[in-house]
C-alpha cells in the first residue's frame, strides 16, 4: 500500500528495500527485547503484554483494517513499509523471545520461520485460520503458555520457582477466556451495528 503513488519500476524496488529494512529491524528489536529481559520484573510485564496479545488475537474484529498511507518518493514509501512493519511485528518479536526463553538459536531459528510465513505466506495463513479458526485459539494458548514460562522464570517473581506449569496453565486459561469474552462482545457490537 506504501508504494502504490510510486511509479511501476520504483514499486518493486520499494518493497524489496521496505522488506529487507523491516527484517533486519525485527532482528535489532529481538536483540533489544532479550536484552531488556534482563532488567528486574520486565518478564512479568513481558508476559502481561503476551497474554494482552493472545487475547486480542482471538477476540480480533474481523473488520479492523490497517491503514498505511500511499506514499509519493521511494525513501518514504520504503520509510513507510519499515515503520508499519516495526509497528505490527512488535507481538511477533515479543512471541518469540518469550517462546524461545531468549535462548539465541532458538531465537534466530523462529525468526527465520516467521519473518518469511508474515511476509509471503500472511494471506495464506489469514485463509487457513479463517477456515480453521481452531488455529486462532491454539495461536492464543501458544502465547499463553510462552507467558507463563515468562512470568515463572522472572527471578524477581516470588511464586514462579516451582511453579512453571501451573502458570502456565493459569496463563492459557486467562488467555483463552479473556480471548473468548472479547470475541462476544465484539459480535455483539457486530450484531448492533446491523
Amino acid at each position: 500500500m506504501a508504494a502504490k503513488n510510486l511509479p511501476h519500476h520504483l514499486q518493486k524496488k520499494a518493497i524489496l528495500y521496505g522488506t529487507g529494512g523491516a527484517i533486519v529491524l525485527r532482528f535489532l528489536m529481538a536483540a533489544a527485547v532479550v536484552w531488556l529481559l534482563q532488567i528486574p520484573y520486565l518478564k512479568t510485564v513481558g508476559a502481561i503484554l503476551l497474554v494482552l496479545i493472545g487475547i486480542k488475537l482471538i477476540g480480533a474484529d474481523d473488520d479492523e483494517n490497517i491503514h498505511v498511507e500511499a506514499k509519493d518518493s521511494l525513501f518514504a514509501a520504503v520509510r513507510t513499509i519499515i515503520a508499519a512493519d516495526a509497528l505490527m511485528s512488535l507481538d511477533n518479536v515479543l512471541g518469540i523471545v518469550g517462546a524461545t526463553g531468549g535462548h539465541l538459536g532458538l531465537l534466530v531459528l523462529g525468526m527465520m520461520i516467521s519473518v518469511p510465513i508474515i511476509i509471503f505466506g500472511s494471506t495464506i495463513v489469514i485463509k487457513i485460520m479463517n477456515r480453521f479458526p481452531i488455529l486462532v485459539y491454539i495461536g492464543g494458548a501458544i502465547l499463553g503458555w510462552a507467558a507463563g514460562g515468562m512470568l515463572a522464570t522472572d527471578p524477581y517473581f516470588p511464586y514462579g520457582k516451582g511453579n512453571e506449569t501451573v502458570i502456565q496453565g493459569i496463563l492459557v486459561a486467562v488467555t483463552l477466556a479473556g480471548g473468548f469474552l472479547w470475541k462476544k462482545r465484539n459480535d455483539r457490537k457486530q450484531k448492533a451495528r446491523k
